[in-house]
């Protein structure tokens, strides 16, 4: 008969599973899978999810839900493409060991433009209201997501990683005056 694996046993097979996978994919270490892929994957999302806010609800509350959702995946596509494009000419990836810089480029654009994206679907649901509603939802999600990534990948705590995305880090601000 045989005993359940405990948590800790069961969070190190993911974890050397997701190594592994990495270094399939990649090519390379997590260190570098890190830096050359989650690093512009996470200022993509950010970036999305907080640059496209504010255009989207200005347009749902003042017009309607199909306003809403075409300045969305307008600002989502713009963001995106003047994310990758200053991403990619940023710097070459040689000297920081960043990696291509035209693959960092359309990893923080695309993810740019999914960050955005994803919280102007909501807007086809006609009723303003419950488009609303629905996108809240959705950025909450992404928020969520973006916390684990760097929880994930970035070994931040959990708790600390949630306060600084969804709060913009105003509990970091106290820790350092205290």
């Amino acid at each position: 008969m045989s005993t359940p694996a405990s948590p800790t046993r069961l969070r190190s097979r993911h974890t050397s599973t997701l190594k592994r996978l990495i270094a399939r994919i990649c090519r390379c270490e997590e260190s570098e899978f890190v830096l050359q892929i989650v690093q512009p994957s996470l200022v993509g999302m950010i970036d999305g999810t907080v640059s496209t806010l504010a255009p989207i609800f200005a347009a749902a509350v003042s017009n309607s839900s199909r306003t809403a959702l075409l300045v969305g995946l307008a600002t989502a596509l713009g963001a995106g493409v003047s994310m990758g494009l200053s991403e990619a000419l940023s710097d070459t990836g040689q000297q920081t060991g960043r990696g291509s810089a035209i693959v960092r480029g359309a990893i923080t654009g695309g993810a740019t433009t999914l960050g955005g994206v994803f919280h102007s679907l909501p807007f086809i649901i006609t009723n303003v209201n419950q488009a609303l509603v629905v996108a809240g939802i959705v950025v909450a999600i992404e928020l969520v997501a973006i916390a684990w990534m760097r929880h994930r990948f970035l070994h931040v705590t959990m708790r600390s990683s949630l306060l600084v995305v969804t709060l913009g880090g105003p509990h970091r601000r106290r820790a350092y005056t205290a």
